[in-house]
């Protein structure tokens, strides 16, 4: 969608496109627009039903990963804003219920550099602050203290990291031995890879056994603005809770794997994430523990990339925000997928 509907943004009123996953059946579009006389995002949010691919579909379940009200309702009951102290969310304008289903999200603008011009030492920050949130929401989620003092809310996702991750659309079997694979990465890669592949039910199952904490599950670059006040942290769809570690793992892990950072970067970025975020729990959970958390989650969520991406070699990469051509992203990622491979060898034994 070009522009806004005009019941909410007239034509004489500015209005740009943001780039923003359009696969995702739940978004009907985002804008840096005006709200009145002063700056504001615009989220079309959208009820299930749109076009799309069936792994990006919205949901009406309110636990599934992609419950299609769960931000609405975040920014709604505070929770968006008070979720993380240190990590602010944009303040909540408006929530327009619209007669078609879909609902306007408006939110004030975060004016500020984009995430993507991060370095090393912006993400150890974050990390820190992350971690610090963390260390306040560990333990079992009923007995967490939520804004207004209410019960827990149902519209949290339930279970995210295991629905989202075993939900991609990985066609069998995957041809691992695949020409452009081979060129691109050694067979020691692709070896580490296929294990990873083999072995996801078992990694996934085992972060259940890491402490819990309330997770953002979407933390990257792309959802980062760095303000004179501290970072902000965009897109709260998919809070729920998760195992410690996942977010931290994400922020390495996808800063990297669309080009938007350069990847020389990628050593210096791990390590400074991780050992923020362990500071930033200050003590609540075990040095090793928080690290192999870290490892483990990173290994869990991203089993599905590669053999995705092998299987779709020569056809549309259908890629949101990686606008490299197949040989280049096969290059560019290799060293982000050597260190999941490391991490996954590390976090199995």
């Amino acid at each position: 969608m070009a522009r806004p509907p005009l019941d909410l943004v007239p034509a004489d009123v500015p209005a740009e496109s943001l780039t923003h996953n359009t696969l995702n059946g739940v978004t009907g579009g985002i804008w840096r627009t005006r709200r009145g006389d002063r700056p504001a995002v615009l989220k079309l949010v959208a009820p299930p039903g749109r076009p799309g691919p069936t792994h990006w579909a919205g949901s009406d379940d309110p636990g599934h990963w992609n419950y299609w009200r769960r931000e609405v309702e975040a920014y709604r009951s505070g929770l968006a804003g008070a979720a993380y102290p240190g990590l602010a969310a944009p303040a909540p304008l408006a929530v327009d219920e619209r007669p078609d289903g879909t609902v306007a999200l408006w939110l004030a603008e975060a004016v500020g550099r984009p995430g993507t011009t991060c370095s090393a030492a912006d993400l150890g920050d974050v990390a820190g602050r992350l971690g610090a949130a963390h260390a306040g929401w560990l333990g079992d989620p009923s007995g967490w203290t939520w804004p207004g003092g209410g019960r827990t809310p149902q519209w949290l996702a339930r279970d995210w990291l295991r629905d989202y991750t075993l939900s991609r659309p990985v066609p069998g079997p995957v041809p691992w031995d695949h020409p452009v694979a081979v060129a691109a990465w050694p067979a020691a890669l692709r070896a580490g890879l296929r294990a990873l592949w083999e072995r996801r039910h078992e990694v996934v199952a085992a972060t259940d056994r890491l402490p819990r904490t309330l997770c953002h599950h979407d933390l990257w670059p792309m959802n980062l603005v760095f303000t004179a006040a501290g970072p902000v942290l965009l897109d709260w769809s998919g809070i729920g809770p998760g195992p410690i570690g996942e977010d931290a793992a994400n922020l390495v892990l996808d800063t990297f794997f669309d080009g938007l950072v350069d990847v020389a970067l990628l050593d210096e970025v791990a390590a400074t994430v991780v050992d923020r975020y362990r500071a930033g729990l200050r003590g609540r959970v075990d040095p090793a523990t928080v690290a192999h958390a870290v490892r483990l989650t990173g290994a869990a969520k991203y089993a599905w990339l590669a053999p995705l991406m092998i299987t779709r070699l020569g056809g549309a990469t259908g890629q949101t925000y990686d606008r490299r051509d197949e040989a280049e992203i096969m290059v560019g990622r290799r060293p982000v997928l050597e260190l999941l491979v490391r991490w996954a060898a590390t976090a199995l034994g």
